[in-house]
C-alpha cells in the first residue's frame, strides 16, 4: 500500500529544510540562512519506530505575494497539503508570531487538513515557554523543537505517527505481480502499456505529462496475473515547473512504493541519461526488482549504435547496476514487447527464490577461501557462517567477528559472487553483516 505522506510547510527560513535532513538522516535538502533556499520539493521516506512515511520539504510559504517564484512556491506548497496525510505547520520560536504564520493558519484552517503546530528553533527551556504565544493562530497546542540539535524530535515523530491513517498493510498476495511503469514524461510509457494490453485504455499523446494519476490495468500472461501500474511522468525535483507535474511526481512516488518490480522506460535516442539512473536510484532504494525498457529502438540507426553499445555505455555510467537487466522494444511497432512480460516474470521469480543454508555456506567457505578478508590490527577477520534470512527481496545475513572493519571492496566481492553463483538478476540484495561473539583469538 503507498506510504502516508506528510507535508512540511511554513515560511521561509523557519528550518523546514534542517528538520527534513534530520529526520530522513540526510543532506537532500539544501540548508542556509538566506530566507527560500528551498525552491524546488524534496522528497524523502522515513521510519520511526516501525512505522514509515513519506516526508515533503517545501518551499517557504509567502500567501500573499505577487512575485512569481513565491506564487508558484505557494500553489506546489498547496498541492503538497492537498495529498498530505498530516501537515507540519512550521514556526521560528525566536521570531514569534508573524503575520505571515497568521495568513498560513487561515489557509490550514480552510483546507480542515490534520495539522501540528511546529516551534522549531526552540533551544532551550525559557524558548519553550515562549511557545505559548503561538496559540494565537488556533491550530492547537504548539510543540517545541529544535532541529539543529534534535531537541524533542524524537517525540514529535511519535505524535506524528499516531496522527497518521491506521490502516495495516495489506498481506501482499504471492500469486499477484505488481509493476510499476516510471519514466521521464513521453518516453511511452502509457503506450508500452496499451500495446502489452492489446487496445487502448489508456490516453496516448505527443505532449509530456498526459497521464496525470497512476491508472491500474490488468492482464494474464503465461498463467500469471499481473498488475500494470501506468505512473505519470517522474522528474527529479529541479524539473518540476508547474503544478501538474508537481503533482505527478508525488503520485507516481507512490505509485512506486506498492509496486513489486519497476520497468523503468528509457528513450533509446537518448541514451541513458542521469535523470534515468535517479529514476532506477529511486527504485533501488525502495529495494523494487527493477528491469529498464530502452523504447522507440525502431528508431535508432543501427549500424552506429547497437544493442551491445548502449548496454556497454549503461553499465559504464552504473557500474553498480549491472545486475540490472535492458530489454530493448518498441512500443510502437510492437517489436519484442511480449519479452518484458518474459523477463518481468523471471524477475520476480528470482525474487522469491530461496537458497537453502547448507548450500550457502559451502559458497561462503569457498569465496573467503578464494580471497580472504584483509585483516584488521593484525587480527584475521573470521566469517563463521551466513543464511538467507527473507526474500522479495532477497536478504543474507553474515556472522563474523569483526563486521564494522570488512571493507567496501569485499562486500562488493561478495555480493559479485553471489550473483554469479545464485543469479537474483534484476534483484537488489541485501546484505547484513551481524558480530558473533568473538573468541580470544
Amino acid at each position: 500500500m503507498p506510504l502516508p505522506v506528510v507535508a512540511i510547510i511554513g515560511r521561509p527560513n523557519v528550518g523546514k529544510s534542517t528538520f527534513f535532513n534530520r529526520i530522513c538522516k540526510s543532506r537532500q535538502a539544501i540548508t542556509d540562512d538566506m530566507p527560500g533556499v528551498t525552491r524546488d520539493r524534496h522528497y524523502g521516506t522515513v521510519e520511526w519506530a516501525g512505522h514509515y512515511f513519506v516526508t515533503i520539504d517545501t518551499g517557504g510559504l509567502v500567501p500573499a505575494s505577487d512575485e512569481v517564484y513565491e506564487a508558484k512556491v505557494r500553489e506546489q506548497a498547496e498541492i503538497a497539503i492537498e495529498e498530505a496525510d498530516l501537515v507540519l505547520f512550521m514556526v521560528d520560536a525566536r521570531v514569534g508570531p508573524a503575520d505571515i504564520d497568521l495568513d498560513i493558519a487561515k489557509l490550514l484552517h480552510r483546507t480542515h487538513k490534520p495539522t501540528l503546530l511546529v516551534v522549531n528553533k526552540s533551544d532551550n527551556e525559557a524558548l519553550e515557554l515562549d511557545a505559548s504565544s503561538f496559540y494565537s493562530l488556533g491550530l492547537g497546542d504548539p510543540f517545541p523543537i529544535a532541529s539543529n540539535s534534535g531537541r524533542n524530535v524524537g517525540n514529535l515523530l511519535d505524535l506524528v505517527v499516531a496522527g497518521l491513517p491506521a490502516a495495516e498493510p495489506e498481506e501482499p498476495d504471492s500469486s499477484v505481480l505488481h509493476v510499476a511503469v516510471i519514466g521521464r514524461p513521453n518516453v511511452g510509457k502509457s503506450s508500452l502499456v496499451n500495446r502489452l494490453l492489446g487496445d487502448e485504455r489508456l490516453i496516448v499523446a505527443d505532449q509530456p505529462g498526459t497521464t496525470r494519476d497512476a491508472i491500474d490495468t490488468e492482464l494474464s500472461y503465461r498463467d500469471q496475473h499481473i498488475v500494470l501500474i501506468d505512473t505519470a511522468g517522474l522528474r527529479r525535483a529541479a524539473r518540476v515547473k508547474d503544478n501538474v507535474e508537481f503533482y505527478t511526481t508525488l503520485r507516481s512516488i507512490r505509485s512506486l512504493q506498492r509496486a513489486d518490480i519497476v520497468a523503468v522506460l528509457v528513450e533509446a535516442s537518448e541514451g541513458i541519461t542521469g535523470q534515468d539512473i535517479k529514476i532506477i536510484e529511486q527504485a533501488e532504494q525502495e529495494r523494487k526488482g527493477i528491469l529498464i525498457v530502452v523504447n522507440k529502438w525502431d528508431l535508432v540507426e543501427k549500424d552506429t549504435y547497437t544493442i551491445d553499445q548502449f548496454t556497454a555505455t549503461f553499465h559504464e555510467k552504473a557500474r553498480l547496476m549491472s545486475y540490472i537487466p535492458l530489454i530493448f522494444v518498441s512500443a510502437l511497432s510492437g517489436q519484442r514487447v511480449t519479452k518484458v512480460l518474459d523477463q518481468l516474470i523471471e524477475i520476480w521469480q528470482e525474487r522469491q527464490k530461496r537458497i537453502p543454508t547448507a548450500e550457502l555456506n559451502d559458497f561462503l567457505e569457498e569465496v573467503v577461501r578464494a580471497r580472504p578478508p584483509a585483516a584488521y590490527r593484525g587480527v584475521f577477520i573470521k566469517f563463521y557462517y551466513m543464511t538467507q534470512t527473507d526474500v522479495a527481496p532477497p536478504t543474507f545475513v553474515f556472522f563474523v567477528n569483526y563486521p564494522e572493519h570488512l571493507d567496501k571492496s569485499y562486500l562488493r566481492y561478495l555480493e559479485n559472487r553471489l550473483r554469479e553463483r545464485f543469479g537474483f538478476v534484476g534483484n537488489a540484495l541485501r546484505l547484513k553483516f551481524n558480530q558473533r561473539a568473538r573468541s580470544k583469538e
